[in-house]
């Protein structure tokens, strides 16, 4: 998919309210209730549901850079987003624009209010209008949270669902259990649909297993792509999340639509989603960001580092956790002997300190520092001899990253 124009961060809190004052309230009901009163728009379209963990934004994106390529026209919803509430929605590659999202979401207040719909339904029965006057042919839904009671279930035809790694995170909603985190998750697979993973931990396979078979549904388990199959977003477990869209995409040919491998590759190839091992640059210099955000993703991105040059020298990392996550066990997948990790606060959001840390984690406390925000770590590093190499890496929460994103002294490849 085409690099999207960025939009600018724009104020929607008159029509979405915070997602903190409305809480998380996980069901079906009310989304459902909602789009029968809309007239269930989009309902008999299918849609590849993206399930999981860690990279079900990467799958999604590939699954929509390949229809694109095949002309197929397709509508996506992701979350969380980085900078602007319209990269959540988007139909052939083309975000919602501002002025359409606020039409729609004004016009859909009083059935948010009939229905109490959250934030995150609201937003997804404005994707499903903004699909029903596209005419799209396609639907790709990424998860918001878990999957059994998640708003993008509320869709009645989802005959392809997507796995993406399954790991800790969200426990309080999920459970504190690898197994009730997949049950949750696997609970999104309809009778006889077909559903792609790739490698998963025993108890996780185990029990998606157990769910196709007493949904009757096709499992097919996927191998990461080979280095030949040139891929959009970078790293090395990218081939993993672009071999469960691939299978998802030749999942499309009894549907009615057979992708060949020429169109599947084109998409791969183009497809763009930011704060996933990007490079950016801050006064010319650069910078990695990484939307690694739990333990899992820490310690994949802990594994990508064995591929940068100089990082047996020591990384540097600039990380803001927020307050609810597993920080200490992120700081022990991520941190070597050598590193430095500078701790910032998540912009508007309770966040671990370098003192919490410190005490957490007392054998790593003297490779901590604490800071403002991540710009003076970059001023204190640029008053160094030289800038870091492998550069500075931004991760820990993507509210983190999309407030760096939308200052102007940043510039994104």
């Amino acid at each position: 998919m085409d690099k999207p124009t960025s939009p600018s961060r724009e104020d929607l809190s008159d029509l979405i309210p915070r997602f903190d004052q409305r809480g998380m309230d996980l069901g079906l009901e009310r989304m459902q209730q909602a789009l029968q009163a809309m007239g269930n728009p989009c309902a008999s379209i299918p849609a590849i549901q993206v399930v999981g963990t860690n990279g079900k934004g990467s799958i999604a994106s590939f699954i929509a850079s390949s229809l694109k390529a095949a002309g197929i026209r397709v509508g996506l919803t992701t979350s969380p987003h980085l900078v602007s509430w319209c990269e959540r929605i988007s139909s052939d590659g083309e975000l919602i624009s501002i002025v359409e999202l606020r039409q729609r979401l004004t016009a859909l207040q009083p059935l948010a209010q009939t229905h109490r719909l959250t934030p995150f339904e609201l937003l997804m029965a404005t994707a499903f209008d903004h699909f029903r006057s596209r005419e799209v042919e396609l639907l790709v839904l990424e998860v918001g949270l878990g999957g059994r009671l998640d708003a993008t279930t509320a869709h009645p035809y989802r005959p392809i669902i997507a796995m993406a790694n399954i790991g800790l995170d969200h426990c309080e909603h999920l459970g504190y259990s690898l197994e009730e985190i997949t049950a949750e998750k696997s609970a999104v697979i309809s009778p006889g649909a077909a559903v792609i993973s790739a490698r998963q931990q025993a108890e996780v396979a185990s029990i998606l297993e157990d769910k196709a078979k007493h949904q009757q549904a096709r499992l097919q388990w996927v191998s990461p792509l080979p280095e030949h199959w040139d891929l959009g977003l970078p790293g090395v477990l990218q081939r993993q999340n672009a071999a469960v869209a691939k299978g998802a995409l030749e999942s499309l040919a009894p549907l009615g639509w057979r992708l060949n491998q020429d169109v599947i590759r084109t998409g791969l190839a183009q497809a763009y989603w930011p704060a996933r091992l990007q490079t950016v640059h801050w006064q010319s210099q650069p910078v990695l960001i990484d939307g690694a955000h739990n333990s899992p993703a820490a310690e994949r991105l802990a594994q990508e580092r064995q591929q940068w040059s100089n990082q047996e020298f020591g990384v540097c990392w600039v990380l803001g956790l927020q307050a609810h996550k597993q920080a200490p066990a992120m700081l022990r997948h991520l941190l070597k002997p050598s590193d430095l990790a500078w701790i910032v606060p998540v912009p508007e959001h309770c966040s671990w300190t370098q003192h919490q840390l410190a005490a957490q984690c007392p054998d790593l406390s003297s490779q901590l520092q604490s800071a403002d925000n991540v710009e003076q770590v970059f001023s204190i590093l640029l008053k160094q001899n030289r800038w870091p190499n492998p550069p500075p890496v931004v991760a820990g929460s993507l509210y983190l990253l999309g407030d760096l994103l939308a200052k102007q002294t940043i510039k994104a490849e």
